[in-house]
């Protein structure tokens, strides 16, 4: 397995986007993963990123996004790891851990000392150094736990 950063790989741009709004993407968001993506590759600070993860033979098989906020309420912590996801034909592998220290050590180079996600999966992240922390308020009106890593 090979993780690809866009920022890095800016080739992968595309493929990325896609992948992204195929997995996580709705009518009303699909030009916010083409924007964010797009701008990510020559942006000035360390954030956003976008990550794929890729199998030997180039099969994309997960994903993952590095940013400033997903949109939830705690705009006073940053950066925040959004959009995990492995295909389900790979799931139980630690896969996603991959992702997660990807995000981490890009965190790490960009001057953070921690790093937060939002999620309503329990147990999960818990495996790979998050902490719940507290409750956070998305914009369309749900909630949803956020989680802490402080080991970068």
């Amino acid at each position: 397995m090979k993780i690809i950063s866009v920022r890095e790989n800016p080739e992968y741009k595309d493929t990325a986007i896609s992948y992204f709004q195929k997995h996580w993407g709705n009518e009303n968001t699909l030009m916010v993963y083409y924007d964010c993506i797009s701008n990510c590759i020559d942006a000035e600070n360390p954030l956003p990123n976008w990550y794929l993860l890729i199998t030997e033979t180039e099969e994309v098989i997960g994903c993952a996004g590095l940013i400033t906020n997903d949109f939830i309420s705690r705009m006073d912590l940053y950066p925040w790891i959004c959009a995990l996801f492995i295909d389900e034909n790979y799931r139980g592998k630690s896969y996603g851990f991959l992702l997660l220290q990807k995000a981490k050590h890009d965190a790490k180079i960009g001057g953070f000392h921690c790093l937060y996600l939002c999620t309503d999966h329990i147990g999960y992240y818990e495996k790979y150094g998050f902490s719940y922390l507290a409750t956070g308020y998305h914009p369309w009106g749900k909630s949803s736990r956020i989680y802490k890593s402080e080991k970068l």
